[in-house]
């Protein structure tokens, strides 16, 4: 399963339903990492440091990290669903289709209506 870790802002019960899928999912609250308007190149370096893929919906800024070539171990960007347990399974099928996340860029969208 996955080592990740959810930016401030993705969603608390996709984060838990994450687990219940067996993923290793760590939040910037719990890293003390939140609400200290920390820089997105910082939030990324920060969970390369600790081998973590970062979870986020903030797509447009993470995917010009990607493009930028910075070291990283993974960027799993999402877009926003309510339905938190579908995305949560969107996320994993991504995952487990990607294999090692480490320096990959992996989008998971949201199916249209």
């Amino acid at each position: 399963m996955a080592r990740l870790y959810a930016d401030e802002n993705f969603p608390r019960p996709v984060v838990e339903a994450l687990r219940g899928l067996g993923h290793d999912v760590l939040t910037a609250l719990e890293a003390g990492q939140a609400g200290q308007r920390i820089a997105d190149d910082a939030v990324l370096a920060y969970a390369h440091s600790l081998a973590r893929a970062v979870l986020t919906h903030n797509r447009k800024h993470f995917r010009g990290l990607h493009a930028s070539g910075q070291e990283h171990s993974g960027i799993v960007i999402c877009t926003e669903d309510r339905d938190f347990g579908m995305l949560a399974v969107r996320v994993a099928a991504a995952l487990a289709e990607a294999g090692d996340p480490s320096g990959r860029l992996i989008r998971v969208t949201r199916p249209r209506a």
